[in-house]
């Protein structure tokens, strides 16, 4: 029997083209994979037929009601904002504890300039400070940075977030197509596997971002995870 999780459920928006799919981590193989073409931007009379029709077939299929889903957004009007910080380290030692209040801190730097937009992607800029990546610490003077958010302004996704809650769906995160794409430099016929692979943490420089309702998970399994 499939367990919940054991699969994850994608949604992907763009103006040409609309694809859900149900990818096994497991098994590393699609459970279901269904598109249609769309040409005239996102249109959500037709949107909202797609997923009548193909939420009855996942839940089918899978044996399973469907409660969460990712969404994928491939749109231009995605943000790509950096930013970068320079603090003084008083304590002369820079550790796990300091790199996370550091990235809320510039999260929060984010949120309040950007109030309308979702973040998709938080991502540590690789720089001179090594260990951020390599989990060791540091006792430098002063720590140095910078983070390139990926966001999406929440009008583009209420509506489509009604559409889900008319099936008892809700988006438990959201993506953006353009920066799957990129981090692999691949097509969208390899979507539902570069999907799975960074929703799970593929790319260590991204901060993963969490319900406080979830546990979080030590400092060495995700590299860093945030409340999001």
């Amino acid at each position: 029997m499939i367990e919940y999780t054991d699969f994850e459920t994608f949604l992907y928006v763009s103006k040409n083209k609309y694809q859900i799919f149900v990818y096994d981590k497991n098994n590393l193989k699609n459970l279901y994979n269904e598109e249609i073409k769309n040409n005239d931007g996102i249109e959500l009379n037709i949107l909202s037929k797609f997923l009548d029709e193909n939420i009855y077939k996942i839940e089918k299929t899978i044996k399973k009601f469907i409660r969460n889903i990712i969404l994928i957004i491939e749109d231009n009007k995605v943000l790509d904002v950096g930013i970068s910080i320079k603090k003084k380290n008083y304590e002369k030692y820079i550790d796990q504890k300091y790199l996370e209040n550091s990235l809320v801190e510039v999260k929060d730097i984010f949120k309040e300039n950007y109030q309308n937009q979702i973040i998709m992607h938080m991502i540590i800029v690789e720089n001179e400070n090594n260990f951020l990546l390599n989990n060791t610490n540091s006792n430098d003077d002063y720590l140095y940075l910078e983070v390139n958010f990926i966001s999406i302004t929440n009008y583009l996704t209420i509506n489509i977030d009604k559409l889900l809650a008319n099936h008892q769906i809700k988006i438990n995160r959201y993506m953006s197509g353009d920066y799957i794409k990129n981090f692999f430099n691949e097509d969208s016929t390899k979507l539902p596997a570069m999907a799975s692979k960074l929703n799970n943490g593929l790319n260590k420089n991204e901060v993963q971002l969490i319900s406080k309702s979830v546990e979080n998970n030590s400092f060495f399994e995700k590299f860093f995870q945030l409340f999001s």
